[in-house]
């Protein structure tokens, strides 16, 4: 058995030091909870970043992933097998959209959606009509299109240029909005609910705008729900929280159960600009990451996970708002909802994540100062409690510091 030591001295040797990693090593995981080499255990609140919304090792996943491995992992986009079909199938039912393109990232999925977006944007309007159009505070993905439509600077600094003819507009903020789009803006891209930006939702209103907007001027409406989607809303798609409906999404995270996959749906009228030859992949769509993303929507209906998401991210939320009527110099407010919620804080949020990490509980900050929440969709009530308690604790052990 490794030490931590012994694996984070081989990382620093050869890996490239993109990652600010905790000190932990994790060794395997059952459910909502994770356990690293020394056997200690962890109430898992983050899930991979959204990844593992049905938790560690389901056994439904584990059965799939053995079964599919032994016939066949991987075939090129050459052939056919009998899953890829079957998915896109599932997703454009569930989404009320036309055709899916399958991937392996989440970035790989937004750069897919802007191809398209042009492709279309060209066909209606020519060379000119290529303009896009995204929000401030946003986060998109690493790669040069993902990353030219991310709206924080601290991603973008070092890696311009980036793509020309990106604008950005205030979420929320319809006069600018209406500025910024015309009939030389191919498509309009947005998070329905920001992730990496700190957990802030855009407003009713605010989609209905964007989708009269991108109506007007032949514009694809595209919504980034790698992070909010696939029910950590409580509905299967984020969008249908909200009741504005895209022309293109993209998809990512939770959908393979952690095998890397990814999917852009898209209707009709722009799926059916692009053609044969012009967008490709090695990897995205074989046949065990299909197979398993069959299972994983098959274990969110049938378990009823949705439900699960809605009555304990509601417990969640509420007992996330009595911290912040507490301890308001501390905690400020609450924001999100269903699995995707964030506490906002006056204090760096890092050294509360540190400190949980020792008390058992793996939280996530972003922004600096939000601790953000996006635990497995089989997570309980009784996790809940077991989580506040610990949070409350940090929370008044800095309160004190700070006095």
């Amino acid at each position: 058995m490794n030490t931590l030591e012994q694996v984070s001295d081989l990382e620093r040797k050869y890996l490239l030091g993109t990652y600010a990693r905790y000190p932990v090593v994790l060794e395997r995981g059952k459910g909502v909870f994770l356990f690293d080499t020394a056997g200690k255990k962890y109430l898992d609140f983050v899930s991979g970043i959204g990844v593992n919304a049905l938790g560690h090792a389901h056994p439904r996943i584990v059965k799939t992933i053995r079964e599919q491995a032994a016939k066949l992992v991987h075939v090129s986009n050459l052939y056919y097998h009998e899953y890829q079909g079957a998915l896109a199938e599932k997703l454009c039912k569930l989404s009320g959209l036309d055709r899916a393109f399958f991937g392996n990232s989440g970035t790989e999925a937004i750069e897919g959606s802007i191809k398209l977006a042009r492709l279309a944007g060209h066909r209606e309007g020519g060379d000119a009509k290529s303009k896009l159009v995204a929000l401030d505070g946003s986060y998109h993905g690493r790669t040069f299109g993902a990353l030219s439509l991310t709206g924080q600077d601290k991603h973008r600094k070092g890696f311009e240029p980036l793509l020309e003819d990106v604008a950005f507009v205030k979420r929320n903020d319809l006069e600018s909005l209406r500025a910024a789009i015309n009939d030389n803006t191919c498509a309009l891209v947005l998070e329905p609910i920001f992730g990496e930006g700190g957990i802030y939702e855009c407003s009713p209103e605010f989609l209905r705008e964007c989708r009269a907007l991108c109506d007007r001027h032949k514009a694809a409406l595209i919504f980034d729900e790698i992070q909010c989607g696939l029910g950590r809303t409580g509905t299967i798609f984020a969008y249908q929280t909200f009741g504005v409906t895209p022309d293109i999404v993209a998809i990512a995270k939770p959908i393979a159960a952690g095998l890397p996959l990814s999917a852009f749906i898209a209707k009709e009228h722009f799926a059916s600009a692009i053609n044969p030859g012009q967008h490709g992949t090695t990897f995205g769509g074989g046949p065990l990451a299909c197979r398993v993303a069959l299972e994983f929507l098959s274990i969110v209906e049938e378990e009823k996970l949705l439900d699960n998401v809605n009555k304990v991210g509601a417990y969640l939320h509420d007992k996330l708002q009595e911290i912040v009527d507490k301890r308001g110099s501390v905690a400020t407010a609450v924001r999100g909802r269903g699995f995707i919620q964030g506490i906002q804080l006056d204090i760096p949020a890092r050294p509360i994540v540190d400190a949980g990490l020792a008390e058992g509980v793996l939280f996530n900050s972003t922004q600096d100062t939000v601790v953000r929440f996006l635990p497995p969709f089989l997570l309980e009530e009784k996790h809940v409690d077991k989580g506040i308690r610990v949070l409350k604790k940090l929370l008044s052990k800095r309160n004190a510091k700070a006095a």
